[in-house]
């Protein structure tokens, strides 16, 4: 027992601080004010813009920052984010003045669903049970909100009977016979 004595504590090693220590305001302020050198970076989009060792003291710490990430930007990084990348089509989309909308199905077409459901006695949900769809995408094209989908347009021709495509909208459908 003499040889370990219990007031002596020897430390091996010391950790450092952890990245998210380093990285802290409190952690770069105090290593500014013991004099280290300390390396800054900026991010943008998930890029690395650039990287300027800051000189304590110097009134432009940024200004080398800000060339040298123009100069260091690589707009064709494989593996980023690209949602909120900018391209070069933005300037141009936002000089459009043209507004971009989906046509939607004409009121002529939703009366003409509204009469033949009523004409066969159906509700909005006996017909949508028929054609194997919501009822919503029913009162969705008796109201005119719907994004027309030819599919569903002959779905509902067949099961109420009406033309709902072309000029002849509202008139009972010919059944001919069928080519092969």
């Amino acid at each position: 027992m003499a040889e370990s004595d219990w007031d002596t504590v020897t430390v091996l090693r010391k950790k450092g601080p952890t990245a998210a220590q380093a990285k802290s305001k409190q952690a770069i302020l105090a290593a500014q004010r013991r004099g280290e050198d300390v390396e800054t970076s900026k991010k943008c989009s998930g890029r690395l813009w650039g990287r300027v060792p800051f000189q304590t003291g110097s009134p432009v710490g940024l200004l080398p920052t800000l060339s040298f990430a123009l100069a260091l930007h690589d707009p064709g990084a494989a593996g980023q984010n690209k949602q909120h990348s900018v391209t070069k089509n933005t300037a141009k989309l936002d000089r459009e003045t043209e507004e971009l909308h989906h046509d939607r199905v004409p009121l002529e077409v939703g009366k003409a669903i509204q009469q033949g459901r009523q004409g066969q006695g159906l509700t909005q949900r006996d017909l949508a049970t028929k054609i194997n769809e919501k009822p919503q995408v029913i009162a969705d094209y008796e109201s005119g909100r719907a994004i027309p989908n030819n599919q569903v347009l002959g779905k509902i021709e067949r099961a109420i009977g009406l033309k709902l495509r072309g000029k002849d909208i509202g008139k009972p459908i010919e059944k001919g016979p069928r080519a092969k």
